[in-house]
């Protein structure tokens, strides 16, 4: 028996992102998961370390790693087309079901209930699905930010709409990166090398 569903993991690589946007620099899926896999760390790790939590960072970083994998089937679906309203909203859940459902069934049997609670985290880690949420929303940043730092301005207004949505997510441990990690990202190679920690 041959199972495929491995190697549609392995083609997140080929799903662009931003996709009405002009990107300098082009972002894949599989970058971008990787991006929100070391945020999801990042986040859970501060609030483990600063904030009395007891988040398990190693399983919010396999959720992250996974949490766009219905992508391979769907694509990236623009934000303003995703949220265009309830019902389009509603509806992309539905094929985003259908989705999971798919790679699911590529899977033997033994394998399923593993990635059937990996795909289905948010459904029972809410503390997860709100760290992976700001690693998610921080990594557009980042991307807004590096596209901005390259002269792009195609990326000021979806910059600016994401700071919106960071600012009201109510996230201590994704101030806390903000404010110590972030300015980094704006900085070049040899001004990363000059700082002392």
């Amino acid at each position: 028996m041959s199972s495929s569903f491995y190697a549609l993991v392995f083609r997140q690589k080929y799903i662009k992102r931003w996709g009405l946007m002009r990107s300098v620099e082009q972002e894949t899926l599989s970058d971008h998961v990787n991006d929100v896999a070391v945020l999801t760390h990042a986040l859970a790790t501060i609030g483990n370390t600063f904030f009395d939590k007891h988040y398990d960072a190693e399983k919010a970083v396999v959720y992250a790693l996974f949490h766009d994998l219905p992508e391979v089937f769907t694509g990236d679906l623009p934000t303003p087309i995703k949220y265009f309203n309830d019902s389009t909203k509603k509806n992309y859940k539905q094929v985003e079901s259908q989705a999971i459902h798919m790679l699911l069934s590529k899977l033997p049997e033994e394998l399923k209930p593993a990635y059937d609670e990996i795909l289905h985290y948010e459904e029972t880690e809410k503390e997860l699905h709100h760290i992976i949420k700001c690693a998610d929303k921080l990594a557009a940043l980042i991307k807004c930010m590096i596209e901005e730092r390259s002269g792009n301005l195609e990326f000021t207004n979806a910059k600016a709409a994401t700071l919106r949505s960071l600012s009201a997510l109510s996230c201590p441990e994704l101030d806390y990166f903000m404010e110590n990690f972030l300015p980094a990202f704006d900085m070049t190679l040899d001004e990363m090398n000059e700082q002392n920690i």
